[in-house]
């Protein structure tokens, strides 16, 4: 079998890439650069507590130690403060903040340790060929040659080449959002707290609007964005360094401290969605596949989430054979989330960004502009939460043990401690991206028992032989509790960590049919069903 071939080496294709090989699928990366990033400190990303997770997994690389989580924040409204927050220590759904070459770098250390991997530098895709078999393309370059490929997968940003090729129109809006952008090593008086500024009194004319974020970095660098007003005003250095100074001296209440500016940029956002994911063999991802990132938000999450998502789908089609359902809930799911959060934005920002607004007219307003920032900063809310697959073509129908728990079907589980089959104690998301289900009971008591001693009582033998039956590899594991869910039920979860059902009990028929329906075994029975209904129908007339 033909290997998967991953346009872009950014970290949406490299995290794809390890996500494959943890399934045993091989993949070639086809990075039209030199193999290696330049140092940008002004080009940072905030990680959320699942993206991380993930990268952690798949590269065994901390990377707390290499980046800085937020102690908390704070936002300000002219001299008002509005909101302040402060993080426990040690808590993982603490935004992780690091420079994105941090983050690559990280990527292609594990990837040059992956042998199911080949990443070809300075090879530039300029062709696409699909056949039933599989999909061929042609680089460009010093070493220009022909791949041959089981499935391609554009994760070659903005542009994006393999999107242009399979002519799939990108539609949405432009400059939504600019910034300008400087990293600098000061010393300010909220250590490791992220901070928002609006309406700041200090404020001059100029092309610089009333906003600017802070956000911590390690070794004393700071992040600073300036939210620009619409146009395009040249930001010259000579009107960036004075707005640093103005900002840091507004800031300390003095004179302007002392500071070593590392690097700066304007940073562009734009809300684009492509109007398919999927051309037969051929799949987007990240930037190729959506824009977004305006009112705080972090575009590079969704297109972890993509690689995620689509890596756990391509495996058993890989290993076992085309399965158009499952392939096709690639789209229906990423596509569904992403464009949601789309419209949040789109609908929010009038009110956030227009003049005046709400605040003219309706008491408290402001304080529900900045709940709103608050939230696509920290992840939260409908412009910033992780989305869930509620609606899925995956999601099983009409489970008559199904029962309801605090984790909504088909959002990410919590991550609770399990027990595994051979008797270890680890954490739930540790089993996750291996390409099996997870089979979680629920047994309060069992976690101060050895687990020879309850492997074989109580309902744990059915169960046993109920996950052995399923028609797909899964794993068995043990919890002493988990939010909502009662003693003795059962939660199914999928590779990528999203909750498919929770039945009341050992039900191995409503098992069976949910892990079904969660590889689209049961929506391409249903397909097939009614496409031999329409035949027989129009043989009738």
């Amino acid at each position: 079998m033909d290997p998967v071939i991953i346009v872009g080496a950014g970290p949406v294709g490299l995290t794809l890439a390890l996500a494959l090989a943890r399934q045993e699928v091989p993949s070639v990366v086809l990075d039209e650069g030199p193999g290696k990033d330049e140092p940008r400190p002004a080009r940072t990303v905030v990680l959320r507590e699942d993206t991380a997770a993930l990268l952690e997994r798949l590269t065994g690389f901390a990377l707390g130690d290499h980046g800085t989580r937020w102690t908390g924040w704070r936002s300000v409204r002219r001299r008002q403060v509005m909101t302040e927050i402060t993080f426990d220590e040690g808590d993982p759904a603490t935004p992780l903040h690091l420079a994105q070459h941090v983050l690559t770098g990280a990527l292609r250390a594990a990837v040059a340790h992956e042998p199911l991997v080949e990443v070809a530098v300075d090879s530039r895709l300029d062709s696409i060929e699909q056949e039933r078999s599989g999909v061929s393309a042609h680089t460009r370059g010093p070493k220009g040659t022909w791949w041959r490929g089981s499935y391609l997968v554009g994760c070659d940003g903005p542009r994006s080449t393999v999107r242009k090729l399979q002519d799939i129109r990108f539609p949405g809006r432009t400059a939504v959002e600019r910034h300008a952008v400087a990293a600098l090593r000061v010393e300010l008086p909220w250590e490791g707290q992220a901070f928002l500024h609006r309406m700041p009194p200090w404020r001059s004319s100029g092309p610089s609007a009333g906003e600017v974020t802070a956000r911590p970095l390690p070794d004393g660098v700071w992040r600073l964005d300036w939210l620009l007003p619409p146009g395009k005003d040249l930001v010259t250095p000579e009107i960036l360094v004075a707005r640093i100074r103005e900002t840091l001296a507004g800031w300390t209440e003095g004179t302007t401290p002392a500071y070593d500016l590392l690097d700066t940029g304007v940073h562009t956002v734009h809300h684009r969605l492509a109007r398919r994911w999927r051309a037969g063999r051929v799949f987007l991802a990240g930037d190729a596949a959506h824009l977004l990132g305006a009112l705080g938000t972090q575009g590079l999450d969704e297109g972890l989430r993509d690689a995620d998502n689509l890596a756990w789908k391509l495996a058993p089609a890989w290993h076992h054979g085309h399965h158009e359902a499952l392939l096709d809930s690639y789209q229906a799911e990423r596509r569904a989330v992403v464009a949601a959060r789309l419209r949040a934005a789109d609908q929010l920002l009038p009110v956030l960004r227009g003049g005046g607004g709400l605040r003219h007219y309706v008491p408290g307003a402001a304080r529900g502009h900045d709940a709103l920032l608050t939230d696509g900063h920290l992840g939260r809310g409908p412009v910033g939460a992780p989305g869930a697959y509620a609606d899925s073509p995956l999601a099983p129908r009409h489970l008559e043990a199904e029962i309801p728990v605090d984790t909504p079907f088909g959002s990410a589980v919590t991550d609770v401690r399990v027990t595994a089959e051979d008797g270890s104690f680890v954490r739930l998301r540790d089993r996750l991206g291996r390409g099996a289900l997870l089979v979680v009971l629920i047994a309060p008591g069992t976690g101060v028992w050895d687990r020879k001693h309850w492997v074989s009582a109580g309902v744990m033998p059915r169960l046993a032989a109920a996950v052995t039956a399923l028609p797909h590899p899964a794993e068995l594991l043990v919890a002493e509790d988990y939010p909502g869910a009662p003693a003795h039920s059962v939660l199914l979860v999928r590779p990528d960590g999203h909750l498919v059902t929770a039945l009341s009990g050992v039900r191995p028929a409503d098992l069976y049919a949910a892990a079904e329906a969660t590889l689209g075994g049961a929506v391409q029975a249903k397909e097939e069903k009614e496409k031999e209904g329409a035949e027989a129908g129009s043989g009738a007339r």
